[in-house]
């Protein structure tokens, strides 16, 4: 690793690059990072760089949270390594190389609160079962000039949703983020405006999990600067505006076994159990993958964020949609995506809670509903309950006992971690106990 590390460095310091900027996302969703001089990258790589345990119980708005018993004091450190296979030069930020970072342990062992690991054992456990993952983000996100307080006074682009209009005054912001995601090593599928409030979107190739989750923290990277260079402030918040359609990261996954894609025929196919676990979870899922206090105000009926637990196919008010293979795509096209995951989500924790209940609904067998192609929110309460379809949790705190009682997202997180995550929303809760929809929504605008 040290002579991997040496190698990378004095190349990228041969082009100009002063430090590597070393990521890691929070319980909170919230990118974090160490800068360190090139000079430095070999000795990051083996002894990592020092950083305060106390990072996992930041909470959204920065405040240390000491309702966790295991990082109950101020004191401790652990070291934060960077991943050097996954280094490269930024596009955007010539000075600078990235990474994303493992935290471990001063000896040098797991440190069990690391989100990154907590996926990285998963993948190996789902692994060692005989099965991969393959997974993708779409983004959503809203556009405004750097100055503006809001995107609702100043919105970045004026519609129509998904036309080309849109899109002319943002065109060197799109030309530098075609440019930028290229040059970093990130394959982008599409980039359009979207539905929403001055809404953007883009999508990401599918590739491992744990890939798939640097790529999201490495694509926000990438907008933030590419934004900034044009004079353009972006929101990833899942809401923007109390009346608005919020941002939701999409979540696509699929799982092969020897080489072949098991959603493939689904419902009649054997993966038909990877869905009925995520169905049979989809309550505590959604409070690792929409968390926060907006992430619950934009799980509403009627805005394409599904706000009951249903699955269907191609139906985009199903908080699981089942997108089919074609004899255009070809079976390897088949997935579901999770649309109730949003910013707010720290990456590697929701890939963990989708890929653990899916797997276990697998090796289980378990037997998945009818898809259902309307929208059960327009039904009658006596509708949905004959259906079987029941709303998914609408407060913090539904989504905190969810959670809590849920022993596969307990065994998938392990104590130490799910109880700092535990306390982190019990600390957003507190917060925002005395506050207004608006207040919450303009305090959390720029957090992502």
């Amino acid at each position: 690793m040290t002579k991997q590390a040496s190698a990378a460095a004095k190349d990228l310091a041969a082009t100009g690059v002063g430090g590597a900027q070393i990521a890691w996302a929070d319980n909170n969703g919230i990118p974090r990072s160490r800068i360190v001089p090139m000079s430095g990258l070999a000795a990051a790589a083996t002894r990592g760089v020092g950083i305060t345990s106390l990072f996992a119980v930041f909470d959204t708005h920065d405040v240390i949270t000491f309702g966790h018993p295991g990082l109950g004091t101020p004191s401790g450190d652990v070291r934060l390594a960077p991943v050097i296979d996954r280094l490269r030069r930024l596009a955007g930020q010539r000075a600078l190389a990235w990474a994303p970072g493992r935290q471990i342990a001063a000896d040098g062992s797991p440190w069990p609160y690391c989100q990154r690991t907590a996926l990285e054992t998963v993948v190996s456990a789902t692994a060692n079962l005989g099965y991969e993952i393959r997974a993708g983000f779409e983004m959503e996100f809203a556009v405004a000039p750097a100055g503006a307080p809001d995107i609702a006074s100043a919105p970045g682009h004026h519609g129509p949703a998904y036309s080309p209009h849109a899109l002319i005054p943002l065109d060197d912001f799109v030309a530098t983020v075609l440019h930028d995601f290229d040059a970093n090593g990130l394959w982008l599928n599409q980039f359009h405006a979207e539905y929403g409030l001055a809404q953007l979107e883009l999508s990401l190739a599918a590739t491992d999990p744990v890939s798939a989750a640097d790529d999201q923290l490495l694509a926000r990277q990438t907008l933030h600067a590419a934004a900034h260079k044009h004079g353009l402030r972006l929101s990833f918040a899942p809401m923007v505006s109390p009346e608005a359609a919020g941002n939701g990261w999409h979540l696509h996954t699929s799982v092969w076994r020897k080489g072949r894609n098991l959603l493939a025929g689904v419902p009649h196919a054997e993966g038909a159990g990877y869905l009925a676990g995520l169905l049979r979870d989809l309550p505590a899922i959604t409070a690792v993958t929409a968390p926060s206090v907006p992430s619950t105000l934009r799980l509403r009926p009627g805005y394409f964020a599904s706000a009951y637990a249903f699955w269907g196919v191609e139906n985009r008010e199903a908080p699981l949609r089942f997108v089919p293979g074609s004899d255009l795509l070809g079976d390897e096209h088949a997935n579901v995506e999770l649309k109730p995951c949003d910013a707010s989500a720290n990456p590697y924790l929701a890939l963990a809670a989708v890929i653990t209940a899916g797997i276990a609904g697998l090796e289980e067998g378990l037997a998945l509903p009818d898809p259902v192609g309307e929208d059960p929110g327009v039904w009658t309460e006596d509708g949905r309950a004959a259906a079987g379809i029941r709303r998914l949790p609408a407060t913090s705190d539904e989504q905190d006992e969810a959670l809590a009682s849920n022993d596969r997202m307990r065994a998938a997180l392990g104590e130490e971690l799910l109880g700092a995550f535990r306390a982190v929303r019990a600390s957003d809760r507190r917060w925002a106990a005395d506050r207004t929809v608006e207040e919450i929504v303009a305090a959390h605008l720029w957090r992502y």
